[in-house]
């Protein structure tokens, strides 16, 4: 270690040799140019950081985890900066682990190494800092696929997505980011780097790291590299923007369509309120020539086209012409998938969300609906509750406007009602800071006291995301 100057600030000391590391253009110590690190992209969680430090390559992300070790400085991992639950920013200055003062940010923006599609084991190596939209448009170009799909494409990065399991708009069909993971390249707490980027889908030579390090939240490591599975591209894609009545009527229509129209890939289901939102927020016009309870937004894909099968089986459910909008050619596609994918950025215009993604059991998702509806007007009178989804998986958005930031009597009243109802209080942002004091209505004692375990192994000193999950 560097002798310090007499005197010294231990962030400027961090700093010169964080500098040494990466160089000191990427050590950000400026309060206004730290900003956008600290706070959380809807914007209810973040706290100061100590610098922000962007590094571009595992050598050096291992060197600054060594730096910070060595002085007890903890780290917060964060990638494109998009999270919902606050786990990849720093907690609030009076939540700050004590002892260590305002935590580093890792941002992980420059890893944005992406190697050649491999396209005879249909599969792909990207840095951490990689976006979304960059792994698929590399795998279109190599005439393949990306199984994971979000409305954040342009900037949620890889890392981030291997760190939350991010799921999205394809989880029906391809699984989660879990499913498309075949390998990582982390670096642990102690500066040590674990690699397994070779892509081989058997493996069974002891304990699967790079599995245990999908969804951790950036608790247990911090990954650098993923070697991502890769999916035929479809020649053929339709969508369908459905007038219905209700849930109900939604999950019915979503259960013909997996029996009887091949390739089914999202099932989107949002409401009313939520569509007059969007189109007010947007400019948007009316989807459908009458207005409807509920809306469904589903896309088939596959090599052959399946507009035929789908127009069968949607005329087989007896839906009036004035309940179907079908769009085949991409712009079309585009402007029916904007009713559903801007309500995020609708719902944030209306102020700070409480911003809760929660899963049931599908055969209770009507039941839900109606109850979660009832339980946000008991526990946040007059606030404005937005609903939407990926019906086709059983995941709902539970978004309300109203409450403030600290006052989690809504989140609070839902979770609770999720669990009550067999559901699981995070289906696919995390835990985070925003629900870890409802992680125990979720998880047992002994599975609790296993993670803890797992991370006291892992990171002793508890340096990794600390206040995040556990």
């Amino acid at each position: 270690m560097r002798a310090e100057h007499q005197g010294d600030d231990p962030a400027a000391a961090v700093a010169r040799e964080l500098a040494e590391v990466v160089g000191a253009e990427h050590v950000l110590a400026d309060p206004d140019v730290r900003a956008p690190f600290e706070r959380d992209w809807t914007g209810r969680f973040g706290g100061p950081a100590m610098l922000v430090v962007r590094p571009k390559s595992t050598a050096e992300v291992a060197a600054v985890v060594g730096v910070c070790a060595a002085r007890g400085v903890p780290l917060v991992t964060q990638g494109g900066n998009t999270g919902l639950v606050g786990g990849a920013v720093p907690a609030p200055a009076d939540r700050s682990r004590a002892g260590t003062g305002a935590p580093i940010v890792v941002s992980t923006v420059r890893l944005d190494g992406l190697e050649p599609v491999d396209t005879v084991a249909a599969q792909v190596t990207a840095g951490a800092g990689v976006t979304l939209a960059r792994v698929q448009a590399a795998a279109a170009a190599a005439s393949l696929a990306f199984g994971v799909d979000v409305a954040a494409r342009d900037s949620a990065t890889v890392g981030g997505m291997v760190a939350t399991n991010a799921g999205g708009l394809h989880v029906l069909r391809h699984g989660a980011m879990r499913a498309q993971v075949l390998g990582v390249e982390a670096v642990l707490a102690d500066g040590s780097v674990v690699s397994r980027l070779s892509g081989l889908v058997k493996d069974n030579t002891g304990y699967d790291l790079s599995q245990l390090l999908v969804g951790s939240e950036g608790t247990l490591g911090i990954v650098t590299a993923a070697r991502l599975r890769l999916v035929p591209a479809p020649a053929e894609t339709v969508v369908a923007l459905l007038g219905l009545p209700g849930t109900a009527q939604a999950l019915a229509v979503v259960d013909t369509l997996r029996r009887k129209v091949e390739g089914l890939q999202a099932a989107e289901l949002f409401f009313a309120g939520g569509l007059d939102l969007v189109r007010s927020h947007a400019g948007l016009p009316a989807p459908l020539p009458r207005a409807w309870p509920a809306y469904l937004v589903v896309e088939c894909a596959g090599l052959h086209d399946p507009s035929g099968p789908l127009a069968d089986a949607l005329e087989g459910l007896g839906l009036p012409d004035e309940a179907t909008a079908v769009a085949f050619d991409a712009p079309s596609r585009a402007r029916l998938w904007a009713y559903r994918e801007r309500h995020t950025e609708a719902i944030s215009s209306l102020g700070v969300p409480h911003k809760l993604d929660v899963t049931l059991p599908q055969g209770r998702l009507a039941e839900f609906e109606a109850a979660v509806r009832r339980a946000v007007e008991e526990a946040a009178p007059g606030s404005t509750l937005v609903l939407f989804g990926h019906v086709g998986d059983g995941n709902f958005h539970v978004n309300v406007v109203g409450p403030g930031p600290d006052d989690d009597a809504v989140d609070d009243a839902v979770l609770r009602l999720v669990t009550a109802m067999d559901g699981s209080i995070s289906a696919e942002h995390g835990i985070g800071r925003a629900k870890m004091r409802w992680l125990p209505l979720a998880r047992s004692a002994a599975e609790l006291s296993a993670m803890r375990r797992l991370k006291a192994a892992l990171d002793p000193s508890g340096l990794l995301n600390p206040g995040v999950l556990l």
